[in-house]
């Protein structure tokens, strides 16, 4: 486990696999994700080496239902105050009530990505979801947090932006491999390539992604080489 200090308030927490955030304000403290089954540990010693209690935790926001990002909710449903926030749309393979359906591959470069990361990772434990979403929500950390919903990777998937510190969670929506491209592993590559653009249009300074490095600078070009390319090829945006 690595915590990366991103803004004074914000953590980016580097797990076993892929990352979370957390997000600090003077009373409560926001947990962004959870990882892979397994990470509670992880991210409860995060909070405390930020010199906070789990108590603290009040919002956990979980962006989609893939195990690399709702796994370790059912360990987070064990702190004291720390209430889970989903999407409807993908609550239900978080709560175990369905299972998820498995992303659209059509691209031999991608299926082989597939096969090689998915296999390693533990399945997700049914997890406890406390508040539902619907999107357009301002959820009360960060000055405002407003709830995106993005669908294109899984139905449920939602982002996070915080106008007061122009600030952006977007999930899996986007990654920051090498450079900032659309998702991969995805439900419907089209709906996908038209949450990018939203998320584009936002324009923020500082933006974490569901897996790659923060960005707090030139986000600008990179949303300018997406929108053309998109515009250009769809197809091969995704």
């Amino acid at each position: 486990m690595e915590i990366v200090e991103v803004l004074p308030d914000l953590h980016m927490v580097r797990l076993a696999f892929g990352q979370a955030y957390l997000w600090q304000d003077s009373d409560s403290v926001t947990l962004v994700d959870t990882g892979v089954a397994g990470s509670g540990a992880e991210l409860a010693e995060a909070v405390r080496a930020l010199g906070r209690s789990v108590d603290e935790v009040d919002h956990v926001v979980l962006t989609h239902f893939h195990e690399d990002h709702a796994g370790g909710a059912s360990e987070v449903n064990t702190w004291p105050n720390a209430r889970v926030h989903a999407h409807r749309a993908d609550e239900p393979f978080i709560t175990g009530v369905l299972p998820g359906p498995p992303p659209v591959i059509t691209e031999d470069w991608e299926r082989a990505l597939h096969q090689q990361i998915t296999p390693g990772l533990p399945a997700a434990p049914p997890a406890r979801v406390d508040v539902t979403l619907a999107g357009g929500e301002v959820l009360p950390f960060g000055g405002g947090a407003h709830v995106l919903h993005l669908p294109g990777h899984t139905d449920g998937s939602v982002a996070l932006h915080l106008p007061h510190h122009d600030v952006l969670f977007t999930g899996d929506t986007m990654a920051n491999v090498g450079q900032v491209t659309p998702g991969v592993f995805n439900l419907d590559a089209a709906r996908l390539l038209d949450s990018v653009k939203a998320l584009v249009r936002l324009d923020p300074r500082t933006v974490l992604f569901g897996h790659g490095e923060p960005l707090d600078q030139g986000f600008d070009s990179a949303a300018k080489r997406l929108s053309a390319s998109s515009d250009s090829d769809p197809g091969g945006a995704v």
